[in-house]
């Protein structure tokens, strides 16, 4: 099939990847323009961006899909299909109607649950104990379109937003040559979603930040579903006044405690919540490389009785 393909994160990758592997003509891809990054905010391509070219794929990097001129150019291209996986636009109608056979998204959530931005890190942040990606036919409402085919993983209590980011990538990946054959074919058993929907809307700064007042179960999943970015955080009270410390990984335990909520105990890197007390297996202090919580603790920054903020 000819197709377009549009996304922009790392999550991308890997489906346009499987795209060109099982044979299909990807005529141009789309992605967001480049953004800046780093210490020296230079200007960069996103990781679907710098993949296609290196395969010597055409790709348009448009401010916004709802421009006349960006329209009228994807209608120029003679396509069978779009395939959108998180692209990070919305698209019109010129847009989606145009391709012969539709255009069609790869999103990483059981639908209805967790629509829109942040669904990986929400469903962890919710304690949900299974999700999946699902290959769906685009309407104009958000993520709202028929399922074609659904894959189903679970979540482990060793998850964090990354590792299963990567499993849903790769799961997403294999799905995708599967439905398009399905529907070249005129054989896709498209249904409507059924249930209440969620949303997942974006993370904020402030939201990642960790409230001790909180039950050690709810921490855990916080702390877990924002790993490793941007990061649960909270403040660390230094010589040098207050310092930010990211926490990447988290276990919980069966202990419990008296002591105000955000106390370091005694043995390990343990803290006292609103409800039980929960350990820290992994931080990173601000403009510092992470650390395990063994190592962090040799630092003598945070000693028993101490509290995180």
């Amino acid at each position: 099939m000819r197709l377009a393909f549009m996304g922009t994160p790392e999550f991308a990758v890997r489906a346009l990847a499987e795209l060109v592997a099982s044979g299909h003509d990807i005529v141009c891809v789309y992605s967001q323009p480049p953004a800046p990054k780093g210490r020296g905010q230079v200007l960069s391509p996103s990781p679907v961006h710098s993949f296609a070219e290196s395969l010597g794929i055409e790709v348009r990097t448009p401010k916004s899909m709802k421009a006349p001129e960006a329209i009228a150019d994807f209608q120029a291209l003679d396509i069978d299909a779009a395939i959108v996986v998180a692209y990070g636009q919305i698209l019109k109608a010129e847009v989606l109607d145009h391709p012969r056979l539709g255009c069609f998204n790869l999103h990483a959530s059981l639908l209805p649950r967790w629509r829109g931005a942040a669904p990986i890190q929400r469903a962890i942040m919710a304690g949900d104990t299974h999700t999946g990606v699902e290959v769906m036919r685009m309407s104009e409402g958000l993520d709202e379109g028929p399922i074609i085919l659904t894959g189903r993983v679970e979540i482990t209590l060793d998850d964090t937003a990354q590792s299963l980011h990567d499993k849903l990538a790769a799961l997403g990946a294999s799905l995708l040559p599967v439905a398009l054959a399905a529907i070249e074919r005129g054989g896709a058993n498209e249904q409507a979603q059924v249930g209440e929907p969620t949303y997942a809307r974006k993370i904020t700064p402030e939201e990642a930040r960790i409230n001790w007042n909180r039950p050690a179960r709810d921490l855990d999943y916080h702390i877990r579903g924002l790993s490793p970015f941007p990061g649960a955080w909270c403040l660390l009270q230094t010589a040098k006044g207050e310092q930010r410390l990211k926490v990447l990984m988290s276990r919980l335990t069966d202990e419990v405690s008296a002591e105000t909520p955000g106390t370091r105990l005694l043995g390990g890197l343990k803290i006292a919540t609103g409800d039980g007390v929960i350990e820290l297996v992994r931080v990173q202090r601000e403009g510092k490389a992470a650390q395990d919580a063994a190592d962090f603790l040799n630092g003598g920054l945070l000693n028993p009785g101490d509290i995180l903020l």
